[in-house]
């Protein structure tokens, strides 16, 4: 009480007119209608500037959750685009068959947060986990083609290993002729891989296009993979040395899709003992 006192004290004559300007504001807003007026506008402009900044701010993150959304339809629909392109290079029958290969495929969008191309074992993070359907040994691509597979998942994220992998192996064949090969990275140019287990009697040339095969239930076949960069075939060689130019370019790509095989999931769902990976053993 005594400290309170010993404030007035020594502040009154700046309390006193600071009460005396209150009391001159209110007699001028209340008797005088021009400056009523004019405070009143310019009191409702502060409130004005305050209330758009504060409804930019909300539509700034309204309008990145939506450029997010628009960004994952965007790549899906990329992605179907790609599938079309293929269907539409197909036969009559071909293209049913390949129609129906893709029906048991349901696709899921995400967001990649975070990727490295120069080591290894590279890997991608994408925002997408177990509360989204994801789970391990799940397909992952982009509008342009392969991306890798779900090695690891969380509630909330999945961790992806690519094709640029030193230990991932992930089965395709030579569109041309359906020869069935597998790629491998070597670990050093992050847009290329090698192309294994091609036979020396196979016809193999720069420019062929590789695709994903078909034959194990991470990938639906016609998935875009790559092209022949280089080949060659020395007399004592039994196979090609094949290298192919990923279609993925991992340093650019932000939105991808995860691939879920319904098939496979009703055979895991009956508990058969089966665990599928494109990854050495």
């Amino acid at each position: 009480m005594r400290n309170l006192l010993q404030f007035l004290m020594r502040y009154s004559n700046f309390l006193i007119f600071l009460i005396l300007e209150v009391v001159a504001f209110i007699l001028i807003v209340t008797n005088n209608h021009y400056q009523r007026s004019t405070i009143y506008s310019s009191a409702n402009k502060i409130v004005a500037s305050i209330q758009n900044i504060q409804t930019s701010i909300g539509e700034y993150f309204h309008l990145r959750q939506e450029n997010q959304v628009l960004a994952e339809e965007n790549a899906y629909l990329k992605s179907q685009l790609m599938i079309q392109a293929n269907v539409s290079e197909q036969t009559t029958e071909q293209c049913e068959q390949y129609i129906y290969s893709h029906l048991d495929w349901e696709y899921t969008p995400a967001k990649v947060i975070s990727i490295t191309t120069h080591k290894s074992h590279n890997y991608l993070t994408i925002n997408k986990g177990t509360r989204d359907g994801i789970a391990e040994d799940m397909g992952v691509v982009c509008y342009s083609g392969v991306v890798g597979i779900v090695s690891a998942v969380s509630e909330k994220y999945a961790l992806v290993v690519p094709t640029i992998h030193t230990e991932m192996n992930l089965s395709c064949r030579l569109k041309k002729n359906d020869y069935v090969g597998r790629t491998q990275w070597m670990g050093k140019n992050y847009q290329q891989v090698a192309l294994k287990d091609i036979s020396r009697h196979i016809s193999v040339e720069r420019g062929d296009t590789v695709i994903t095969s078909g034959l194990t239930p991470i990938f639906p076949e016609g998935i875009m993979v790559g092209i022949v960069e280089e080949t060659s075939l020395n007399i004592s060689d039994n196979y090609h040395q094949t290298t192919l130019q990923l279609s993925t370019d991992y340093r650019s790509i932000k939105y991808v899709q995860v691939i879920k095989n319904r098939a496979s999931q009703l055979i895991n769902n009956d508990n058969s003992p089966t665990q599928w990976s494109g990854l050495k053993k």
